[in-house]
């Protein structure tokens, strides 16, 4: 696993971009692939696993949703700029660094949850294809899983009453900017748990908290 010291690929500019999401509606029907910012949400859940988890496990719920077989052979350029990400990605969540998540924003729309949802659908993805992050304690995980896990409808969340209360105690973003800190930090704070740093390697300093994690006074209960 790269370590926070190496330095990561370069990112994948406008262009590359467009290119990936070409390769992925290329794919044949009946297919399902994710879009790029679902790709983007999906790896990230990929790398909080606690154990590292191999190309052959983490991309065919990339190419389908629904857990079809997949095509033998893959394009060449689809799994290069999907493992740049996968790289990329890896180097900031080790190093316990900012990364720009792949969200783009919608003209009709001001709300920020709908427009970051894509994202948000691609980690649960990610958590639901490669479930071992969610058999760690609970508790320490409410606080990022609920930064992350607000963007969806309550009625998604079935048998998660601890997660749904976590929920209603924060503060949803006011706008984009809070809401994609708030899951560039929740991101961070999972891998505390997941992938807890050396002690050597505890030089730097986590992201201060963001305003998505600002808790509000709970409701009354009844």
């Amino acid at each position: 696993m790269p370590q926070a010291s190496h330095r990561p690929p370069e990112a994948l500019t406008e262009a590359d971009l467009d290119r990936l999401q070409d390769l992925l509606d290329a794919l044949p029907a009946p297919l399902e692939p994710l879009d790029v910012s679902m790709v983007d949400g999906y790896l990230c859940g990929v790398l909080l696993q606690p154990e590292p988890v191999p190309l052959a496990a983490w991309l065919p719920p990339v190419l389908d949703t629904e857990g079809r077989p997949t095509p033998a052979r893959v394009n060449d350029d689809l799994l290069a700029l999907l493992r740049r990400r996968h790289k990329e990605l890896n180097v900031a969540i080790a190093g316990r660094q900012w990364f720009d998540p792949w969200i783009f924003e919608l003209d009709e729309t001001d709300d920020p949850s709908e427009t970051v949802l894509p994202w948000v659908a691609g980690f649960a993805h990610a958590l639901d294809a490669h479930p071992a992050l969610m058999k760690l304690p609970e508790e320490p995980m409410l606080e990022p899983l609920a930064a992350i896990y607000l963007h969806l409808d309550p009625d998604d969340l079935e048998d998660a009453d601890a997660l749904l209360e976590e929920i209603e105690s924060l503060e949803p973003p006011a706008d984009l900017e809070e809401a994609v800190e708030g899951l560039v930090s929740a991101v961070l704070m999972l891998a505390d748990v997941s992938r807890p740093l050396k002690p050597a390697a505890r030089t730097g300093t986590r992201p201060a908290p963001h305003p998505a994690q600002r808790r509000r006074t709970p409701p009354p209960r009844r």
